[in-house]
């Protein structure tokens, strides 16, 4: 059985114009004619034009095209493993790049949309995007997370400056308290575990005593968090957790 060259254009989505060229070329000559002279394509063309087909879609020039499928060493089963190979390879790439893009998504989603300069000038040598992956991992699922993403998706540089100011500051006040012998479940560090709770409602999401002490647990359970705080002041971490928990039990008690 054969077919036109209309047919042929609208089996494989390509105009008669392409298929005249492919002719005119060598690249694919059609196997009959008829008696007027017109090109008439059997059951191997298709198979040819389907390879031909597939070598496009990568990117091959047709000069390249018309060399791999004339070569006399590679046989049909040669051609779908070449084929399979050059498939494998292009879906890796698309799914990398479709990560990119998903990954740039998320950073906007996320409010941050800060240039490298102004994310260093802001938040010096600590990434708020370092660990976004993990976060989205462990709390995407909560109600924390998306209200810190809705909270967050307008914050100018100036506004992550006056957050991040403000935390230091806070940070700063506690360390104080633990250089100075002040009791962890004292009035002040009570009042400044509090304010630390507040801080967290007003900028990113609502947290409540019982979210607030997972966090300070946190910050003694997790290294990087433990490095960050004694950093400031050796202990800090540990003091600041146990000014948390004091804290809640003062306001559930």
């Amino acid at each position: 059985m054969s077919y036109s060259v209309g047919q042929v254009a609208g089996f494989a989505g390509v105009t008669v114009r392409t298929l005249h060229h492919y002719d005119d070329i060598g690249l694919l000559v059609p196997s009959e004619r008829s008696r007027a002279g017109h090109r008439r394509y059997g059951d191997a063309d298709l198979d040819r034009l389907q390879q031909i087909l597939f070598y496009r879609e990568l990117g091959f020039p047709l000069e390249e095209i018309a060399a791999l499928l004339d070569d006399p060493d590679a046989d049909p089963q040669a051609h779908l493993r070449r084929q399979h190979d050059l498939l494998t390879a292009r879906i890796e790439k698309l799914q990398k790049m479709a990560a990119a893009v998903e990954h740039a998504m998320e950073a906007r989603s996320m409010g941050i949309n800060l240039t490298p300069e102004e994310k260093f000038e802001v938040f010096g040598e600590h990434d708020p995007d370092q660990y976004e992956d993990e976060v989205r991992e462990r709390w995407g699922d909560t109600d924390a997370y998306r209200q810190s993403r809705q909270r967050t998706a307008s914050y100018t540089k100036e506004d992550w400056k006056q957050i991040t100011d403000e935390l230091d500051a806070l940070h700063r006040r506690v360390a104080d308290l633990l250089a100075a012998g002040t009791p962890a479940d004292s009035a002040e560090a009570m009042d400044a575990a509090e304010e630390h709770r507040l801080f967290i409602t007003r900028a990113y999401y609502d947290c409540g005593h019982e979210m607030h002490t997972c966090l300070g647990e946190m910050y003694v359970a997790d290294p990087r968090f433990t490095e960050m705080y004694d950093r400031i002041r050796p202990g800090l971490a540990a003091y600041l957790r146990d000014a948390i928990v004091a804290n809640a039990a003062r306001h559930t008690a």
